[in-house]
């Protein structure tokens, strides 16, 4: 597990420590929505450990956003590709107080050029709920086009999206 920068936020891996991070955000039903929230104190916790056990299984996963200026955690970005899911994604969840002030975007560009550079990707993909307009938002400021629309385990259809290497 590594942690990446970018020019305001250091992205690292997330630590048991942080698991009140991970209580709040996902006692906050707004701002879990869309990301199977909102959940009780036990779920977050699986939620945290499978992030950090996604890292041991895959050698990728999510990060954590810190501030380089310090301040509390922001959010978090990074990769997953759940078992039976057909394609891994890039991947992005914020607190409130930091939606709309280009952190997703900035720590998205990182994210995809660690991607591309580091682990030698051919292409960075990522996809979400049809219904969240933010994500598909930030996915068009990254340059994303869409590929293929699929099904699903969760019986969802999302459109795929490639994401292109910024520099």
């Amino acid at each position: 597990m590594h942690s990446i920068t970018s020019p305001r936020y250091t992205l690292r891996p997330p630590r048991a420590e942080d698991f009140p991070v991970y209580r709040s955000f996902y006692a906050d039903a707004e701002a879990s929505a869309f990301y199977g929230g909102p959940l009780r104190e036990d779920q977050a916790w699986r939620v945290l450990a499978g992030n950090l056990g996604h890292w041991l299984l895959r050698g990728y996963g999510m990060w954590l956003i810190e501030p380089k200026a310090g301040g509390s955690i922001l959010g978090g970005c990074g990769f997953v590709w759940p078992e039976g899911w057909p394609r891994r994604e890039l991947t992005w969840w914020l607190f409130p107080e930091a939606r709309g002030t280009g952190v997703a975007v900035e720590v998205s560009e990182a994210a995809i050029r660690h991607a591309y550079d580091d682990y030698g990707w051919p292409r960075v993909e990522t996809h979400m709920d049809d219904a969240n307009l933010a994500a598909q938002g930030l996915v068009l400021k990254l340059g994303g086009e869409p590929i293929a629309r699929e099904r699903f385990p969760d019986g969802k259809t999302r459109t795929i999206y490639s994401l292109p290497r910024s520099d």
